[in-house]
């Protein structure tokens, strides 16, 4: 059973149900999927549920993260952390704006999850994802991956509309204008040329 927050509303177009998974979600932004996971794991023990949020949504909700070692409920945390609130920035991008008020400093989540008794992973390289996932799912309890994820990855809306696009284009112009144009060439470089 997965449980998933906003920002990760377009994975869920990546993940194929086949009869026996779940997945559960508002899939608005400002949801936190970790408080779902909380309640899904109690109400189906015998399930392995894994919640995948973003840091923003998992930051608004952390002083409930230690419930998972009170509760000694094994659900698998993911975190994408790219230490902005991602999805905001998306929208004011795709309606013009620069983005603002969005970025913050995250801790190590995976040494903050050590420190209360929950297995912590920090993953940094792509290379290494199956292998994390792999022990995080073989562990018997709680675990975080602290998955260090680009800030400039977009995560893609379930349809774009031509006013999201004129938007874009306008935020991009913008910010060659403004100062800002490597946000714009590193915006390219790390989702057309990867």
């Amino acid at each position: 059973m997965a449980t998933f927050d906003g920002p990760r509303r377009a994975a869920a177009r990546y993940l194929k149900m086949n009869g026996r998974r779940r997945l559960l979600g508002s899939f608005w932004h400002g949801s936190n999927a970790m408080a779902q996971a909380i309640g899904a794991q109690k109400a189906h023990p015998d399930r392995q549920v894994v919640s995948l949020s973003g840091d923003g949504g998992f930051t608004m909700l952390m002083g409930d993260f230690i419930s998972l070692a009170q509760l000694k409920l094994p659900v698998k945390v993911v975190v994408f952390n790219n230490c902005a609130l991602g999805f905001i920035e998306l929208e004011q991008k795709s309606t013009g704006f620069l983005s603002f008020g969005t970025e913050f400093a995250n801790p190590n989540f995976a040494a903050m999850a050590e420190a209360i008794g929950i297995r912590g992973i920090h993953l940094t390289s792509s290379a290494d994802v199956d292998r994390a996932i792999g022990d995080a799912l073989a562990y018997d309890g709680p675990v975080l991956i602290d998955a260090v994820v680009a800030r400039s990855e977009l995560a893609m809306p379930p349809s774009i509309t031509l006013e999201m696009a004129r938007g874009f284009s306008l935020y991009m112009v913008k910010a060659i204008m403004s100062g800002r144009g490597d946000e714009v060439i590193d915006l390219a470089k790390t989702n057309l040329w990867h």
